[in-house]
């Protein structure tokens, strides 16, 4: 940040100097931005604050739009981003150790242009124009960081600010129309108006008028859009094992899943669905375990899809795999994880970055990678009724929007999702990971039951709505829902992620305005008075 000019005169010349910057103010100021980054943390599960998510952003706003010149702003907006990932993250403590604020800073930068337009558009005494087009911008340019750190290599998509507002029907209604992207838009804009009721005395009817469209998007959404029509019902079973350490902890596990999966035997079951990893060999390759899964399917006459951690029986490399098995045994349905945990099951460049696993607990040997997504056919339990077809996801995988949309749109009829958190047992991790079926149930259309070795256990229906209660992670238990079907084809599954190309739209008009001198930053004046001043 470049010092305030100070006069000194020598004799009857005054020199313009720079006065000395001011540190410990520099660095104080930092501090802020990181806190205040973090601050919409607190909206999610576990604390679960979603009323706070449309506050949350304020006190960071308000900072970035008093900074001092577009450096400071756009720092601002790096610290804060440091800060909220820092929180959103924080449960990886264990895993990563000290290199976790390495890679918060470096998504953090994510920010730093986005600090540069929130102080573009607001700083300063905005005008009407700038004020407007503040409601509009600044969410979108949100929406741009929220797509950039969504990429695999970089994280994924965790924490998506729309995903604090999964319990909220107004915002599952949201959500099929425009994805999780037109929540989070929302919730930023709502946040924009806010700052321009609080620091922008002039502008206060711009920013009442922002709350009442927000408004009125909300309420239409909520009582407009219509909910997926129910077309039938499917029953699924979901077997949570539980903790179980120690060397003969997998065999246990295997064991307990057994005898909770034979609880169920008697009831009309279409599917029952296991956690991540419950299974620890590829039965492909050992006819014992196969025929133990295939027993245990005839037990409850069922299909299990169960999910398995190992080397491959007929190929090189570790996998993990949905593996579909019936009372007749394997059925040869297999998919595989297509995109793996950076660090967790795969070290980025690992000739540079191998290092890493001495110091956490990094992956020792990368997970394979599944060459395309699967829906599974299962046959149906009624003569006339049309077959069940399932679409898997591996725990991760949960958070990407679009593959829950391409299974959709491949004619899946219900998600299965499979999971496990039993490092991140008594962090936030669990119950934010499970919030997410119901943003991927919503945007679909479709049932999503979320099924973990360890963890919360939960299900929801086409609406998004929690179908029973969730098992925590204390529970070793097996239970059934009853979970609607539909066939309605929601906006969202017809017309994808339209926000984010309008968010790129605003965002660039914004910046060919911006370079036109149509938004000046404030305190400066446009180039052709400096021009003037200059030659005069």
């Amino acid at each position: 940040m470049r010092g305030p000019f100070v006069i000194r005169r020598h004799g009857g010349r005054a020199d313009r100097t720079r006065a000395p910057r001011r540190a410990g103010h520099g660095v104080g100021r930092s501090v802020l931005a990181v806190g205040c980054g973090a601050l919409p943390a607190l909206a999610f599960p576990a604390p679960g604050l979603w009323w706070w998510a449309y506050l949350a952003l304020v006190p960071w706003l308000l900072l970035i739009r008093t900074a001092p010149g577009a450096r400071r702003a756009g720092l601002d907006g790096w610290f804060g981003g440091l800060g909220f990932m820092l929180a959103m993250h924080h449960w990886l403590l264990p895993s990563l150790h000290v290199f976790l604020l390495p890679l918060a800073a470096l998504l953090g930068l994510l920010w730093l242009p986005w600090g540069w337009l929130v102080r573009a558009l607001l700083g300063g005494t905005p005008s009407a124009l700038r004020a407007s087009v503040a409601l509009l911008a600044v969410p979108s340019g949100w929406l741009l960081v929220e797509l950039a750190r969504s990429w695999e290599g970089l994280g994924g998509p965790w924490g998506l600010l729309g995903a604090s507002q999964w319990q909220v029907t107004a915002a599952l209604r949201l959500a099929s129309v425009g994805g999780v992207w037109l929540v989070s838009l929302l919730v930023v804009a709502v946040n924009t108006a806010v700052v321009l009721l609080v620091a922008a005395p002039g502008q206060r009817l711009v920013g009442v008028a922002g709350i009442a469209a927000c408004a009125l998007v909300a309420g239409t959404a909520a009582w407009g859009v219509p909910i997926p029509h129910q077309s039938g019902t499917v029953q699924v079973g979901l077997v949570q094992p539980g903790v179980f350490d120690g060397p003969e902890g997998p065999e246990r596990r295997l064991a307990r899943a057994e005898a909770l999966t034979r609880s169920l035997a008697g009831r009309p079951l279409d599917l029952v669905v296991w956690g991540e990893s419950g299974v620890g060999a590829d039965p492909t390759g050992d006819p014992v375990l196969a025929a133990r899964l295939t027993a245990l399917s005839r037990a409850v006459d069922a299909p299990l899809l169960v999910n398995v951690d190992a080397r491959g029986a007929d190929r090189p490399g570790i996998y993990k795999s949905a593996v579909l098995v019936d009372p007749k045994g394997l059925t040869g349905d297999r998919y595989d994880k297509m995109r793996l945990v950076p660090f967790g099951e795969y070290v980025p460049a690992r000739g540079v970055l191998g290092w890493v696993t001495s110091a956490g607990r990094a992956a020792e040997e990368d997970r394979r990678r599944g060459a395309e997504p699967v829906v599974m056919t299962l046959p149906a339990r009624e003569a006339g009724a049309p077959p069940l077809r399932v679409g898997p996801l591996v725990c991760f995988e949960s958070a990407f929007p679009d593959m829950s949309r391409r299974l959709v749109r491949d004619g899946a009829s219900l998600l299965a999702v499979q999971s496990a958190t039993s490092t991140f047992q008594d962090s936030w991790a669990p119950a934010q990971h499970a919030s997410l079926a119901a943003l991927r149930a919503a945007e679909t259309g479709r049932p999503v039951v979320h099924a973990t070795l360890t963890g919360i256990s939960a299900a929801y229906g086409p609406d998004g709505q929690r179908i029973g209660p969730a098992q925590g992670t204390g529970a070793s238990v097996a239970v059934v829902r009853e979970l609607p079907l539909s066939e309605t084809t929601t906006f969202y599954v017809r017309w994808g992620d339209w926000p984010l190309y309008g968010a790129l739209v605003v965002v660039g008009g914004v910046a060919a305005a911006g370079a036109s001198g149509a938004f000046s930053p404030p305190g400066s004046a446009p180039r052709g008075r400096r021009a003037r001043t200059a030659r005069g």
